[in-house]
């Protein structure tokens, strides 16, 4: 019968015990450390870094649209820019969907 079964003949041994309370909260921090450094910081960074982009926004600054639309502002407003797309076109977005700033002369180069 003890092919099946295990014997109980390690009952009169100890419990084995689990590691130490202090182990279990140093991993925990630890995976807190390694989430903030690899995912929080950066993208912290990237979003003051859009924000300042944002803010900076003046007439005659050529831009790219996360929509990938290209235009020069004619109008900046608290939250809105206006954008001349064409000749005499011109549409309004919000400042948050402007990707980048070009360098000047970019869209009459291409």
């Amino acid at each position: 019968m003890g092919f099946f079964v295990q014997s109980a003949w390690a009952q009169s041994q100890a419990a084995p015990q689990g590691a130490p309370m202090y182990i279990n909260l140093l991993m925990f921090g630890g995976l807190f450390l390694f989430m903030y450094l690899l995912i929080i910081r950066p993208q912290r960074k990237r979003q003051k870094e859009h924000q300042n982009l944002v803010a900076a926004l003046q007439k005659g600054d050529e831009v790219l649209l996360t929509s990938g639309m290209l235009g020069k502002v004619v109008k900046v407003d608290d939250n809105y820019i206006v954008l001349e797309t064409g000749s005499n076109i011109e549409l309004k977005f919000q400042k948050v969907a402007v990707h980048a700033v070009l360098p000047k002369g970019t869209i009459k180069s291409i």
